[in-house]
């Protein structure tokens, strides 16, 4: 049973920092490609960044470019979204998920991937 289980989301000032983690158990972690993806409050889910197996090639939503850093250890089979200077239209649910479509200017959800339930991410301005 594959399990997904997002850590490190809290409230915090505008300009502030976090460090979502994510680990993932159940399933050959640098097989898939990861990836963050958040959902404000009557919002659709959007990408945030993602990452492939390896770490070479990343994706970063505009909004989040220069401010975010995806990475992973796959020894730990964890995943990692730095987030800095952090803004409050940032503020949503973050959710870390497992096999997603990685390409060139894009990432996109699977029907067949995996995520968890999501950590909460507060930005006070």
């Amino acid at each position: 049973q594959v399990q997904v289980v997002e850590s490190g989301g809290g409230l915090v000032q505008a300009g502030g920092s976090l460090r979502l983690s994510c680990t993932v158990s159940g399933l050959t972690f640098d097989d898939y490609a990861m990836g963050w993806f958040r959902q404000a409050t009557g919002n659709e889910r959007e990408a945030v960044s993602c990452i492939n197996w390896n770490g070479e090639r990343t994706y970063y939503d505009d909004a989040v470019k220069g401010r975010f850093t995806i990475s992973r250890d796959n020894s730990k089979n964890t995943l990692y979204l730095q987030m800095a200077s952090l803004k409050p239209e940032d503020t949503a649910i973050y959710f870390c998920e497992a096999n997603v479509g990685l390409g060139t200017g894009y990432c996109d959800r699977r029907a067949n991937g995996y995520w968890g339930q999501g950590t909460q991410v507060t930005v006070s301005s």
